[in-house]
């Protein structure tokens, strides 16, 4: 599929571009940036990643609100299977049964191969306005994310770090966390939002602490959201340096509804302390919100805590299976946006519902009779198991 890389055809009048699947993020967006347009969808694995594995693992991009998740940048797909090609129709919406891109999108490889995909575009962002706001009180400090994702707002970036996140990331004291929050437009400035935002989070108690500007004339960036940015595109390397000095670092997340995330985030968090207590004598669990939505947040969760050079994977496992049944039993997801895979498989079976799951194990039994497409993910296998 690294062959697959070309943007094929580019609509400017719908702002939509026919992409082959195996296109790699920079590449992708390199492609773009001559006709002002961009996808907007940059993941933690951006450089390492393509638009076919975004589609296959439904992947959620960096920003917080709207358009935040591959799905709701999709037009239309098409798929090769063993047993023929499903293109789906280029529309903006429609309402003619269940979507054929639905079913494959977040499939993870199992029903068929995704080739290319007519995905929707925007124009590259000018303006961009930026805000860090202190809290004293981590309840307050939710309160007023939760505020702001339910006022209409849509901020582009809406990051709560608690305490924990916010000391290890942006390297800062705060007793409540830090509120990252962006606006960014590529038609009009986006003071006006900011302005609602910051008097949002000033009723919840919390204080602005920088704010940074930038429009068509140039760019700033800096305090505790540049340094919470620069931490964020290193977090990934930073995990292997620290397994190679016996050190577990690992982060999981999921999503809830408002109305339960206290009690959700009290027994998540204390299942994992007792766990990194048990398992490795000690260790610290952090918390942001990476996605936030009018009915509920994302929590992604951090954990770090010393482990044995002779037993680190043996140790990983054992907490990785404590936070897993800690989400389902709160009644979470067991991924928001980091996909099923091998690691989340059992939880994930708990979580689907058993008719659904039979429904997808007989569309594979339809569209790869012979069992050949990444057995076994999912939860589905070989026809009739």
């Amino acid at each position: 599929m690294e062959l697959f890389d070309q943007v094929l055809e580019i609509d400017r009048t719908s702002r939509a571009a026919r992409i082959q699947a195996g296109v790699y993020g920079p590449a992708l967006e390199d492609q773009l940036r001559p006709h002002g347009l961009t996808l907007r969808h940059y993941p933690q694995s951006f450089a390492y990643s393509t638009l076919g594995g975004w589609l296959a693992t439904r992947a959620g991009g960096h920003f917080a609100t709207l358009y935040t998740h591959i799905d709701d940048l999709t037009e239309s797909m098409r798929v090769v299977t063993p047993q023929g090609v499903s293109e789906s129709r280029r529309l903006p919406g429609s309402g003619a049964g269940p979507s054929p891109d639905r079913l494959f999108l977040g499939s993870e490889g199992s029903l068929g191969i995704i080739t290319e995909a007519w995905m929707r575009l925007q124009d590259r962002p000018v303006y961009q306005t930026t805000a860090s706001v202190l809290f004293d009180s981590y309840t307050e400090a939710v309160a007023a994310t939760r505020a702001i994702a339910q006022a209409g707002l849509y901020p582009t970036n809406c990051r709560l770090l608690d305490p924990n996140e916010a000391r290890g990331s942006a390297g800062m004291e705060s007793g409540g966390g830090i509120l990252v929050l962006a606006f960014e437009s590529a038609d009009h400035p986006v003071d006006a939002w900011i302005e609602r935002a910051t008097e949002i989070v000033s009723d919840h108690g919390g204080r602005v602490q920088d704010r940074t500007r930038r429009d068509a004339a140039g760019a700033s960036s800096g305090g505790a959201a540049g340094a919470w940015r620069s931490a964020f595109l290193r977090m990934p390397y930073w995990r292997d340096a620290l397994a190679q000095r016996s050190i577990i670092a690992e982060t999981f997340e999921t999503a809830c509804t408002w109305d339960a995330f206290e009690e959700f985030h009290a027994a998540v968090t204390t299942a994992v302390q007792g766990a990194l207590n048990d398992i490795c004598g000690g260790g610290t669990v952090s918390c942001r919100f990476t996605h936030v939505y009018p009915d509920g947040p994302a929590p992604y969760y951090g954990v770090r805590a010393p482990g044995r050079w002779d037993g680190l994977l043996a140790q990983w496992d054992e907490i990785k299976a404590a936070v897993s049944e800690a989400i389902i039993s709160a009644g979470g997801t067991i991924t928001h946006h980091h996909a099923v895979g091998r690691d989340h498989a059992p939880w994930y079976a708990q979580q689907r519902p058993d008719l659904y799951a039979a429904g997808l194990q007989a569309v594979k039994g339809r569209l790869d009779p012979a069992g050949i497409m990444n057995p076994g993910v999912l939860g589905i296998g070989m026809p009739g198991k």
